[in-house]
């Protein structure tokens, strides 16, 4: 699988997704500036990581998601290239309108930072096919900026349309209807809060998130 990690100023997750790519494809990611225009040729799988970009500046993902490398994302989504965006890429995911929604401050306003457990919804086939439908996996969380909202017509169609991939099994954040994770209309585009690539082998404390990308890659087989 032929796949790229976007690279922010502030991202803090970039090295980490390269590994979990590189670990379970065989095959190490190529990493793009921001400031780019291009991506390389033929991709699979466009990641952006979290982390902080540029220090979570008026809001989070709001500068990066106007950064020169966007258009060329969505360019690709539009092309239906799959596209993940994991925390602050989920953030920035919705302030580029590549998915409903936005992330606000956590009920309580603390940081949270701690495995917790999310149950797979139907959807999203595609990122959700290493997984039954219903399962409860562990995942690790770690943001402050994380509770899912979005007015209630954009809800229910998210529901009926099966666009909701993870919800939280516990309260984390507050997000609307315990939402962790959606897909566009087409399935093609994932944004989710928790960090599937920090949970790839026994030492993390858990393997649920390397089932994430094991699915994406055998769906692209």
């Amino acid at each position: 699988m032929k796949s790229a990690v976007i690279v922010f100023p502030g991202s803090n997750c970039d090295r980490d997704v390269a590994v979990a790519l590189r670990d379970v494809t065989g095959r190490a990611p190529a990493m793009v500036w921001h400031g780019d225009h291009d991506l390389p040729d033929g991709l699979e799988l466009i990641v952006l990581p979290g982390g902080f970009s540029h220090g979570d500046y008026l809001r989070s993902g709001a500068v990066a998601a106007r950064a020169p490398v966007m258009r060329a994302v969505t360019n690709a989504a539009a092309r239906g290239v799959r596209v993940l965006g994991i925390c602050n890429g989920f953030q920035v995911l919705t302030e580029a309108g590549l998915l409903p929604g936005a992330l606000m401050r956590n009920a309580g306003l603390n940081f949270v930072c701690r495995h917790v457990a999310l149950r797979v919804e139907a959807g999203a086939a595609a990122f959700t096919r290493g997984y039954a439908p219903g399962e409860l996996i562990q995942l690790p969380v770690a943001h402050h900026d994380g509770s899912y909202v979005a007015d209630a017509a954009t809800l229910d169609r998210l529901e009926q349309q099966g666009q909701v991939a993870f919800r939280y099994a516990e309260p984390v954040n507050g997000s609307a209807r315990d939402i962790a994770g959606v897909v566009n209309e087409a399935g093609t585009v994932l944004g989710l809060m928790p960090h599937p690539e920090r949970a790839i082998e026994a030492a993390h404390g858990g393997t649920d998130g390397r089932r994430l990308f094991e699915g994406l890659l055998h769906a692209m087989a």
